[in-house]
């Protein structure tokens, strides 16, 4: 995907695009599919925002059968993904970037409030959580972590779904902290 970093977030970051490409990731849905996923979203507006997704390229129509004399469209994200990437991605600004967290926290909250919304919460029976946690890694030891959280995902990213599985989300954030600078009697005791 070759878009311009302006022309993916005029794409991407709206509440309901991000729920479209979030229920089409890892699969192939059909728009009966997505609306069945998204029942909160109109029919008009589920399929205005697919068609600018498609046309702008974030999704793509991978088969069109004929079901009733209705053609259905069947979507999934393009091999490269509908994240931004690239030159696109080198030449967003750090305003760029707090933009881009600001809508993925927001789509975060906005779907655990639907989560919340259920009538039913366990966050225990249903392995939701959250937490945060400090990893103290020097380079080597960050880039092994990476490539073994990879490699855990890997395998279970193309799982579809079936009886039996549930849609869990996982995101993720990691980020460089900064440490206090420190002193020369950080040792000494009171």
């Amino acid at each position: 995907m070759s878009l311009s970093k302006e022309r993916w977030a005029d794409l991407a970051l709206h509440p309901v695009r991000i729920r479209i490409l979030r229920s089409v990731a890892g699969g192939r849905r059909t728009t009966r599919d997505v609306a069945n996923l998204l029942p909160d979203v109109p029919q008009a507006t589920l399929y205005r925002h697919l068609a600018a997704l498609v046309k702008g390229g974030l999704l793509e129509v991978v088969e069109e059968r004929r079901v009733g004399g209705v053609a259905e469209r069947v979507f999934a994200l393009p091999s490269g993904g509908a994240a931004l990437e690239g030159d696109a991605l080198a030449a967003a600004t750090p305003g760029d970037h707090e933009r881009y967290f600001t809508v993925f926290v927001s789509s975060l909250l906005a779907e655990f409030a639907r989560y919340l919304a259920r009538e039913r919460v366990d966050l225990v029976a249903d392995g939701a959580g959250y937490q945060q946690v400090v990893l103290h890694l020097d380079d080597a030891e960050f880039a092994e972590f990476a490539r073994g959280f990879g490699e855990l995902l890997e395998p279970l990213l193309g799982n579809e779904p079936r009886d039996g599985r549930v849609p869990r989300l996982l995101a993720t954030v990691l980020m460089r902290l900064d440490t206090p600078p420190s002193t020369p009697n950080d040792d000494a005791g009171p």
